[in-house]
């Protein structure tokens, strides 16, 4: 005789998974009943206010000009807080680069078997990461810009940058002529071109081992392609050097007081954070990995650029990513110096009698957005870096 087994499903009220699910849908409905509450409520109060509930404001006239800008008070609020979102992706999108270009270097630096630059860096590190943003901004601006000559004893450095404190120039280039813009199509073709040949020296270089020299070549295809399209099209390319007209420094890049403030205070406050993260993730990477390095008798610089460097940087992305996103959320304290990025912009138009909860909500959902933007695009370089074990 066999014997069978047959398992039967206890009852519903006592099933785990039923349970969660259940659970689930419960936590969810009373979440949306809750934000159903809050959002009548808010209406309900703006309604007795005599508020508007609508975006209409954003239409209006703004009522306030944007210092360093050409934004005018009869342009719209949208207008307006389209400027404050620029200066806050210019300051960040700025700011990112330096902080991680110094970063690195500190963090490399506190490594060093030099005991001055060592101790250097230690405190460099040690002083920022101590202090609050806020301070180091306000001290950035005070202490340091405005203690810059005046605008009518700038000091002009062969006419490439004219620092003051009222505003400081950087030569920049510019595009310029009936043939600039058929110009920015062969930079275009160009760059094409140099990420093909990146590409082609990365895949011949894993397939061969021979050394790739891509970066040589791709910058050899930009230069050829770029140069002889600048002869061509008779120079559309030139550089717009700053000039001091009256007050004011024009052409170039032009960064206001407040702009210059900013940036270089969000720049070494950061930097002092991805400097630590550098050198954690440093020594994070096995010391077999330092050792087989000098037992092939490669120089120091060899031993970063080629062993550790690509390594650490596998384990630095992610904390370094938390970084990025604190410089791009700690830009709204320009509002402290004056400057009109997203947050102050946004307080100024409330300011002026337009409506504060749909403002604030849509700073809020820009910000949000902007975090989500850089989150995507660094979680993009952690998954290319990231080593796929078997």
């Amino acid at each position: 005789m066999t014997a069978t087994t047959s398992t039967r499903r206890p009852p519903p009220w006592r099933d785990a998974r039923v349970l969660r699910g259940a659970l689930q849908v419960v936590f969810l409905v009373g979440v949306v009943l809750l934000l159903r509450w809050l959002f009548g409520n808010l209406i309900g109060n703006l309604d007795r206010a005599g508020l508007s509930t609508d975006l209409s404001f954003l239409d209006q006239p703004a009522g306030f000009q944007i210092l360093g800008s050409d934004f005018r008070a009869s342009q719209t609020v949208r207008e307006a807080l389209l400027v404050g979102l620029a200066n806050t992706i210019s300051v960040a999108a700025i700011g990112i680069v330096l902080a991680t270009i110094l970063g690195v270097a500190v963090g490399v630096a506190s490594l060093s078997t030099n005991w001055l630059v060592r101790k250097a860096a230690t405190l460099y590190v040690e002083t920022l990461r101590n202090l609050p943003p806020l301070i180091v901004i306000v001290f950035t601006f005070s202490a340091v810009i405005l203690r810059l000559p005046r605008i009518q004893e700038a000091a002009d450095w062969f006419g490439l940058v004219i620092v003051s404190n009222r505003t400081i120039g950087i030569v920049a280039p510019a595009f310029e002529g009936p043939r600039a813009g058929t110009y920015q199509v062969v930079l275009l073709v160009a760059l094409v071109g140099a990420a093909a040949v990146w590409i082609w020296r990365t895949r011949r270089n894993v397939a061969t081992g021979e050394p790739h020299h891509r970066v040589a070549l791709s910058a050899a295809v930009v230069l050829v392609v770029g140069g002889v399209g600048w002869f061509a099209l008779g120079g559309p390319l030139v550089l717009d050097r700053p000039q001091i007209v009256g007050v004011q420094v024009e052409d170039g890049w032009a960064m206001s007081a407040n702009y210059a403030a900013l940036l270089l205070a969000l720049v070494v406050y950061t930097a002092s954070y991805i400097a630590e993260i550098v050198r954690g993730s440093i020594q994070a990477v096995p010391k077999g990995q330092v050792e087989a390095s000098d037992a092939l008798a490669l120089s120091g610089f060899q031993r970063l650029r080629f062993v550790v460097l690509p390594q650490a940087f596998r384990i630095a992305v992610p904390p370094m990513a938390n970084q990025y996103l604190n410089l791009t959320k700690n830009s709204s304290l320009a509002l402290a110096i004056g400057f009109f990025e997203l947050t102050q912009t946004t307080l100024t138009v409330i300011g002026n009698g337009n409506p504060a909860p749909q403002s604030i909500g849509l700073m809020m959902l820009t910000y949000l957005a902007l975090s989500l933007t850089i989150a995507a695009v660094t979680n993009l370089v952690n998954r290319r870096l990231h080593l796929v074990s078997r």
